[in-house]
């Protein structure tokens, strides 16, 4: 009989933790350059496309660790009005992840792109503002939609229904691999969000993301001028090495008014 090959199992991931520093200057950054410098990487696909805040426009950008939740389908036996003890149990981890979030996180629903519920409401997010989370995201449906439009941590969903979690959710998982709106999302992964997308950052290239990005986003900014003044695309943007150059003896100037 052939010999039975057992399959080596891959090296557990090291889960890298991303510092408040970085978090901050992350926060910063547009989600255009996030995208453009992960695409070099072979990141193709880190935004959640699909979802809006609940702020619209004024909504503020954060940037924070993933603490990530994961749904499957509600089951009639399990997923019922006694679920909601007044004491932690295992048929309501939505609880408990909310109790264990901590400053800096940012709480990432796997809702299975499902909004015929609701993932959660005013009630726990209010909760997790309280403890310091930035921002909450789902890739279903908030309830509450109203009062969490007017609240300052950033609620990015697919869609808004009063109707309960327990109805068609029941969480499984926390703190384990997911997909938020098609995008796998890590715990720790960085969560970086603007008035366009929220980006999915893979911990280990936070710090250089943040180095890459204010380059970018600092050149950028030196070319939207030249643009706005009338100048063509050719050569100036994607940049070519001479205007690059011209770029940086116009920051070592003063950054001086452009003519």
């Amino acid at each position: 009989m052939p010999t039975a090959i057992t399959p080596t199992p891959p090296p557990l991931r090291e889960r890298v933790h991303v510092s408040d520093a970085v978090l901050d200057r992350l926060a910063r950054l547009s989600s255009g350059s996030l995208t453009t410098q992960l695409f070099k990487r072979g990141y193709r696909q880190p935004v959640l496309v699909g979802l809006r805040p609940m702020q619209g426009a004024r909504v503020h950008r954060f940037a924070g660790r993933a603490y990530t939740m994961r749904m499957i389908p509600a089951r009639e036996d399990i997923d019922t009005y006694a679920t909601l003890t007044t004491t932690p149990n295992a048929d309501n981890l939505q609880w408990v992840g909310v109790e264990q979030t901590q400053d800096g996180d940012v709480m990432v629903i796997d809702s299975r792109n499902d909004t015929t519920a609701a993932s959660m409401g005013n009630m726990l997010v209010t909760r997790m503002q309280m403890r310091g989370v930035r921002a909450v995201i789902t890739d279903g449906a908030f309830r509450d939609g109203y009062e969490l439009s007017h609240m300052d941590i950033p609620a990015w969903c697919a869609g808004v229904t009063a109707t309960t979690r327990l109805s068609y959710h029941h969480v499984a998982d926390l703190q384990v691999p997911v997909a938020c709106a098609g995008v796998a999302v890590y715990p720790g992964d960085v969560m970086h969000g603007d008035a366009d997308n929220v980006t999915v950052i893979p911990a280990h290239l936070a710090q250089e993301m943040a180095d890459l990005c204010e380059a970018q986003d600092d050149l950028e900014g030196y070319l939207a001028l030249r643009v706005q003044r009338g100048e063509a695309l050719w050569g100036l943007y994607p940049p070519s090495e001479q205007t690059r150059q011209q770029h940086r003896d116009w920051v070592v100037a003063g950054r001086p008014p452009l003519g």
